[in-house]
């Protein structure tokens, strides 16, 4: 099979609602959680994650901005062949309003109960670097620009 092209990574990864986004703490270690992208993965390689200003992972991305996500695919007889992806990129903080809107969807009033209005709302943009994945028994790699 050939290789994956960004496009094709980017449509995997929208079909898979929960990423592990892993920084790297204020002592040096690794802390990952487990983050919703809502669908919201460009084709250039950017994807987002709404949080709160006071959550640990916005101190981390504020010393450090190297990140990586770990993407899962479904996997069995039915479903086919398993997807996964980790993407080490560079995280940006945004709390712009327009930007909110943009990339809101109403699946997130449940987390955030006054939409877009949040207070200490901070959308988290990861901006890919390098994307390796393994897709059945494929793998590859992609450098992005």
């Amino acid at each position: 099979m050939a290789d994956l092209t960004l496009n094709d990574l980017a449509s995997k990864m929208k079909g898979i609602d929960i990423a592990f986004l892993a920084s790297k703490t204020d002592n040096g270690e690794i802390a990952s959680r487990p983050m919703s992208n809502n669908g919201d993965v460009e084709y250039d390689g950017d994807s987002y994650y709404f949080t709160y200003e006071k959550s640990r992972i916005v101190s981390d991305i504020r010393r450090d901005k190297n990140v990586t996500l770990s993407f899962t695919g479904k996997a069995g007889l039915v479903s086919g062949p398993s997807f996964y992806a980790s993407v080490q990129g560079q995280a940006e903080l945004i709390k712009d309003k327009a930007a909110f809107e943009a990339h809101w969807t109403k699946d997130l009033d449940i987390w955030f109960d006054k939409g877009v209005d949040t207070p200490g709302l901070t959308l988290v943009k990861i901006h890919a670097q390098r994307i390796t994945y393994w897709d059945g028994s494929d793998q590859g790699e992609i450098q992005v620009p």
